[in-house]
């Protein structure tokens, strides 16, 4: 599989466990401290290379030490980072997140270049001769930048998946609308369909977004699994039972294990099993980059280990 992850890329810098911060100057001891690579192209793009896929990633970071470590961090699981543009004035994104003992991950985060990217950066000719185009966080390009970059994958034959980065709140259908029609797997959680759909019901705002031109939408819904909703119906996917560490990077995990099952071949079902166990080998350790896996090892996972349901 040659896949070109496009779009958010962050460095993550993870402190566990944090059950409230220090107040005034003071202080109290963690367990432990870490930066991953990290965001919906980026994380995605470090379970991709796990899972046995060829990964060259694209998007914008800054000039900055900050972006000297993702490149880096990237760089050593195995990612072809030369179509990332680096920016002199801009910083790299970045997020701090203090971890809760049960998982949770609240967030500090800087948007960075990100936000900057845009079609004078698209690697056109390397779009076109991927396997599989994923674009992670198109609400930050805008739509419009968005559906002309998916577009020319569709018209050279390319694969197409999307993944949404804004929570839900922040969500309309106006900002992913136009890109639908060139999206073969939406890969949304089950807030982000909500939100953006402008809808109260998760099938009836997945069916929206059906509607609008997405071919098939695969649901996160974090312990409760994942939701498969096509035109010709739903069905769901239960999650693992695992002992969870954090819970960083499991969406783009599960995006990950989704598409890389779909380019093996293998129904959605099956490529949604691979990526629910993708996400829970991830989700107990700290980081998107947590778990020495590949393939095999994420199948027999798979076939090993008890579902929540």
């Amino acid at each position: 599989m040659k896949v070109v992850t496009m779009g958010v890329h962050v460095l993550d810098v993870l402190v566990r466990p944090v059950e409230e911060i220090p107040e005034g100057q003071g202080a109290t001891l963690v367990d432990d401290i870490r930066m991953t690579a990290a965001g919906t192209a980026g994380g995605t793009a470090l379970t991709l290379a796990k899972l046995g896929a060829s990964v060259r990633t694209a998007g914008a970071i800054g000039a900055d030490p900050t972006g000297d470590m993702l490149v880096q961090l990237l760089n050593r699981a195995g990612i072809d980072t030369g179509l990332l543009v680096r920016r002199v004035d801009t910083s790299t994104s970045a997020s701090v997140l203090p971890i809760r003992p049960n998982g949770d991950r609240p967030s500090l985060h800087l948007l960075g270049a990100n936000i900057t990217y845009g079609l004078d950066d698209v690697p056109w000719d390397e779009v076109a001769e991927a396997g599989h185009l994923h674009l992670g966080g198109p609400e930050l390009i805008g739509a419009d930048v968005a559906a002309r970059i998916l577009a020319h994958a569709k018209e050279h034959d390319v694969v197409t998946s999307v993944d949404l980065l804004a929570p839900g709140e922040l969500g309309t259908f106006d900002q992913i609308e136009p890109l639908l029609p060139h999206v073969d797997y939406l890969l949304p959680n089950d807030d982000q369909v909500l939100g953006f759909s402008e809808e109260q019901d998760l099938v009836t705002g997945a069916k929206k977004l059906l509607a609008a031109g997405a071919g098939l939408v695969a649901v996160t819904c974090g312990g409760d699994g994942a939701l498969l909703v096509t035109a010709e119906g739903t069905e769901t996917v239960s999650a693992f039972e695992v002992d969870v560490v954090d819970t960083t990077g499991c969406g783009d995990a599960f995006s990950a294990g989704f598409i890389r099952g779909i380019s093996l071949g293998r129904t959605p079902r099956e490529a949604a099993v691979l990526g629910s166990a993708a996400a829970a080998l991830v989700a107990q350790g700290l980081g998107s980059d947590h778990g020495e896996f590949d393939l095999p090892e994420a199948d027999e996972f798979a076939m090993t280990h008890k579902t929540r349901s």
